[in-house]
């Protein structure tokens, strides 16, 4: 087949989720002898990447009109191009995904989380959302939710059913560690926490908690966001030695850190299932999560939950347990990763599903 994958910031990943997604499940589909293109933003001349075919065009550099400029100019390119199967991702592209069906090209969409709960919206872009949820759910042939509870939302909220396929992670520790004499960091010394800086995922309420502590173990807050700079001065208004924060690291380094912190925090509110919480359980970290319903359904209880005004006690806990204790909870979270989330059987999940939309 040949499938067409639109909607994210492209490949290789450097930025998020829904990136690192794109270039795990494409590289795959490619091993597995189909033709899979990628539509990226603005990337290098480049035609391939793991045996995937590129196409860059440009977008609208706006915080608002950056992901839907260049969905509409990637499906248009779709519709001159051709393909056997489109998938789109994020739900905000759902008005797009009734193109491609009308020329007989069958298309699934990625719905994410509830996108219009995050605090960095404005209230035409919540607004966009709603609507965006609402035609997800007959716009495109198949709707895909990543997380259970995201799957009940729209049974619920719109009486949808959608077809529920997991995110993936790998599994194990990397044994290299040279990201780490870099920042100052040494193995089993440090918190970690890897996310985009924005209101809804929490790093300043991270940075504030850690501060509280007294230990001389460090903090190293990754991440970084292309709209919220204002929320990232503040997150970055720190001048505590024991506060690392260098900006985004993607690749190697970025598991590296996963693979040595002391513990993962994990603080997001808004989303499904959130591609570093369980990267950083399938690496066998000892993890700390904000309780929320699709946090809580990842971790499975192999992870520990907090609520906002409990992460300075959390945070003692860890610095209190035995290392045999924390490779105990690290243990647990990676067999469940390895379980529940393994890459390979996303692929095929997708696989199937593009056959049963192309019969």
């Amino acid at each position: 087949m040949h499938i067409a994958i639109l909607g994210t910031r492209g490949i290789p990943a450097n930025y998020g989720g829904f990136e690192t997604f794109a270039e795990e499940l494409s590289s795959r589909l490619v091993r597995l002898g189909h033709r899979v293109t990628v539509y990226c933003r603005n990337r290098p001349a480049a035609s391939t990447y793991l045996g995937v075919d590129l196409v860059s065009l440009p977008t609208i550099r706006h915080k608002y009109l950056d992901t839907l400029a260049h969905t509409a100019l990637s499906t248009l390119h779709l519709l001159w191009r051709g393909a056997d199967a489109a998938l789109y991702c994020n739900a905000a592209n759902a008005v797009f995904t009734w193109m491609p069906r009308a020329v007989g090209i069958p298309v699934a969409l990625n719905v994410d989380g509830i996108e219009r709960r995050r605090r960095k919206w404005n209230l035409p872009a919540r607004a966009w959302y709603r609507l965006s949820e609402r035609m997800a759910t007959f716009f495109p042939t198949r709707t895909i939710s990543d997380a259970e509870k995201i799957a009940e939302y729209y049974r619920t909220t719109y009486g949808k059913e959608t077809v529920c396929i997991s995110y993936g992670a790998p599994v194990g520790k990397v044994e290299t560690g040279n990201i780490l004499p870099a920042l100052g960091l040494e193995s089993g010394r440090y918190f970690l926490y890897v996310t985009r800086f924005e209101p809804e995922n929490n790093p300043l309420l991270v940075r504030e908690a850690f501060e509280k502590l007294e230990t001389d173990v460090k903090l190293a807050l990754i991440g970084d966001a292309p709209y919220a700079h204002e929320y990232i001065r503040r997150v970055r208004d720190t001048n505590n030695p024991r506060v690392v924060i260098p900006g985004a690291i993607y690749g190697a380094g970025y598991h590296e850190l996963q693979s040595h912190c002391l513990a993962y925090v994990h603080a997001t509110e808004v989303g499904g299932t959130h591609p570093a919480l369980i990267e950083a359980m399938g690496r066998g970290c000892l993890t700390l999560y904000l309780n929320t319903p699709e946090n809580a359904e990842v971790a499975g209880g192999v992870a520990i939950p907090f609520e906002p005004e409990e992460l300075v006690s959390r945070m003692e806990q860890v610095l209190r347990m035995s290392a045999v204790e924390r490779a105990e909870w690290g243990s647990m979270a990676m067999k469940r990763v390895k379980e529940r989330y393994s890459w390979d059987a996303v692929t095929k999940a997708y696989e199937d599903l593009f056959v049963e939309l192309t019969k």
